[in-house]
């Protein structure tokens, strides 16, 4: 059972929200707040499927205190997100936060709330999160690791970390400025990835909420702790998705046990797992990789038309 309140983010694929809610049913949580976006403007199929999808989260048929904060009108990403996390926290102190197309196995409900109440009083920790992308790379002896990278597809936080978002990252372009920016990475590759991602943010030119926490998390000094095997899958890659229209490696990545729950001696970075990380997720694939992976891609269409 989940300890835990657990925030709900729903949308318009029921096929999906069927299995994660699913998930969260076998954890009898006492506190549900569940988050719904709104169909868009003239689009007819929404209009059913975000019905659907309301109908089958009213199933709480366990003991449980239920809040709804749903969109009459379409709100997109960005502003669904937060502002629904935004709300929740205004309700409960803690939050374990899942989307309609991530998947947990059992052991990420015990790990994040085992892991709110450890820290919940350590001004260091910030977010914790369900999600390895090590490929098997386990760092250290301990159960998980301490990350500059706070991964979202099945996390957890508290209202102290949360009460600092600020969608629109106010401080960005002050803080690009600053030594504490010019010293945050190990390369300065690193950086100036992460410092056009911000300025797109800046600019609206990016229609998310999640980088604008990674900024507020780093602003703060805030680490991510992070299991040694990874707790939540991703079935949210195609081409109704919002942002992972395109399949890659990450895609209903399989969820592993995490074993005893060893906590690490130290709060401290874990610069080789970060520097894994940035290499595989946001500085892109080589070229070669590039060509492979397309060639998958269109093998799987060619079969397809084939059959």
């Amino acid at each position: 059972m989940s300890k835990a309140p657990i925030v709900f983010l729903i949308f318009n694929r029921p096929e999906h929200t069927k299995r994660s809610f699913a998930a969260i049913r076998s954890q009898r949580p006492s506190t549900l707040l569940i988050i719904a976006d709104g169909p868009r403007a003239g689009n007819e199929a929404d209009v059913a499927k975000c019905a659907e999808v309301r109908r089958i989260v009213s199933g709480v048929d366990w003991p449980c205190e239920v809040f709804h904060e749903y969109s009459d009108k379409n709100l997109g990403c960005r502003l669904r997100v937060s502002s629904g996390i935004t709300w929740a926290f205004t309700k409960v102190e803690r939050a374990i936060i899942l989307e309609d197309d991530c998947i947990p196995n059992t052991d990420f409900f015990e790990f994040c709330n085992t892991l709110l109440e450890f820290y919940e009083n350590n001004s260091k920790v910030w977010v914790i999160t369900g999600n390895n992308f090590q490929n098997g790379i386990k760092h250290g002896d301990a159960a998980y690791y301490f990350s500059n990278y706070n991964h979202c597809w099945g996390w957890a936080t508290w209202r102290r970390a949360w009460q600092y978002y600020d969608v629109s990252i106010p401080f960005w372009p002050d803080w690009a400025r600053t030594n504490d920016w010019k010293t945050k990475f190990a390369t300065n590759e690193e950086r100036r990835a992460w410092k056009k991602i911000f300025d797109q943010v800046k600019l609206g030119t990016i229609d998310t909420w999640d980088y604008q926490w990674t900024a507020t998390v780093w602003l703060h000094n805030g680490l991510t702790a992070t299991p040694n095997a990874n707790l939540v899958s991703n079935i949210g890659f195609g081409q109704d998705a919002t942002h992972t229209t395109v399949s890659s490696q990450l895609d209903s990545l399989p969820t592993q046990p995490l074993g005893k729950l060893i906590h690490p001696q130290t709060i401290a970075v874990n610069q080789a797992a970060d520097k894994y990380v940035f290499n595989l997720i946001f500085r892109g694939p080589s070229i070669a990789i590039k060509i492979v992976h397309r060639l998958r891609i269109y093998s799987k269409q060619l079969l397809s038309i084939f059959k």
